[in-house]
C-alpha cells in the first residue's frame, strides 16, 4: 500500500508516519532524507545531488522522482510520501512513475486542522536536544524532573520560528502550495480527511481507518 500524508506544519505528520513504520512495515520516503542520504551514498545519482546542493541550485523534480524511483524499485511492504508531491505536476510525475513500476497510490490522507488550534499547540512545542522528542506544555509537559522519557537527557529547546506570525505566514504558503493537490486528487477519488488534532492514538485510529477501508 502506498499513500500520501498531507497536513500543515505542526499537524503531527512526522509522528503519525513513524506509527505507521513501526506497526505496518511502511517504508517513509522524505524528500529531504532522501537528498541527505543520496548527497552521501557516493553513487552517480549521489554525486549529481551533491554537485546541485555545492552549487546552491534547487533539486530538480527529475532528479527527485530519480531517487524515489530506486527506492521503489528497492521493494519494501509499502511507501509513505512525505513533502512530495508539492505541485500538480510533481503528482503527475509520481503517478506516471508508479504506472511504469506496477504500483498504485492507494490513498491520500489529509489531516484536517484547526488554524488556531494548531497555532496554541506549535507555540506550547518542546523538543529534547539529543534525541528529538517532542513535548507540549498543554498536551505532553516536560517531564517534571526536567529528564527526558526517552533518552534521559535534561536539555530541552524550542524553534525559533514557532511563534504566532511565523506560523500563520507558514501555514499559509502550505495551504498555497496544497489547495491544488487536495482538488486533483479528490477529483481522482484518493482523498480521505482524518481529523488531526485529537490525541496521538485517536489520530492514528482514523488514518488505520481509511487505510484499512
Amino acid at each position: 500500500m502506498n499513500i500520501i500524508l498531507l497536513g500543515p506544519p505542526g499537524a503531527g505528520k512526522g509522528t503519525q508516519a513513524r506509527i505507521l513504520v513501526d506497526g505496518r512495515g511502511m517504508t517513509q520516503l522524505s524528500t529531504g532524507d532522501m537528498l541527505r542520504e543520496a548527497k552521501d551514498s557516493g553513487t552517480e545519482m549521489g554525486k549529481v545531488v551533491a554537485d546541485v546542493m555545492a552549487r546552491g541550485e534547487l533539486v530538480t523534480d527529475e532528479i527527485v522522482i530519480g531517487l524515489i524511483r530506486e527506492k521503489l524499485e528497492g521493494g519494501g511492504t509499502g511507501f509513505i510520501f512525505d513533502g512530495f508531491p508539492r505541485t500538480l505536476a510533481q503528482a503527475d510525475a509520481l503517478g506516471d512513475l508508479l504506472a511504469e513500476v506496477g504500483q498504485t497510490l492507494d490513498h491520500v490522507v489529509a489531516m484536517e486542522v484547526n488554524d488556531d488550534e494548531l497555532v496554541t499547540r506549535i507555540t506550547a512545542r518542546a523538543t529534547c536536544g539529543m534525541c528529538g522528542e517532542v513535548y507540549n506544555d498543554i498536551t505532553k509537559p516536560i517531564p517534571a524532573d526536567g529528564t527526558c522519557t526517552n533518552c534521559g537527557a535534561s536539555s530541552f529547546k524550542r524553534r525559533a520560528d514557532d511563534n504566532e506570525e511565523s506560523l500563520r505566514t507558514r501555514l499559509m504558503e502550505y495551504y498555497k502550495k496544497t489547495s491544488p493537490l487536495i482538488g486533483y486528487y479528490h477529483a481522482k477519488g484518493q482523498l480521505r480527511w482524518v481529523p488531526g488534532l485529537g490525541d496521538i492514538d485517536e489520530v492514528a485510529g482514523g488514518i488505520a481507518a481509511v487505510l484499512d477501508s
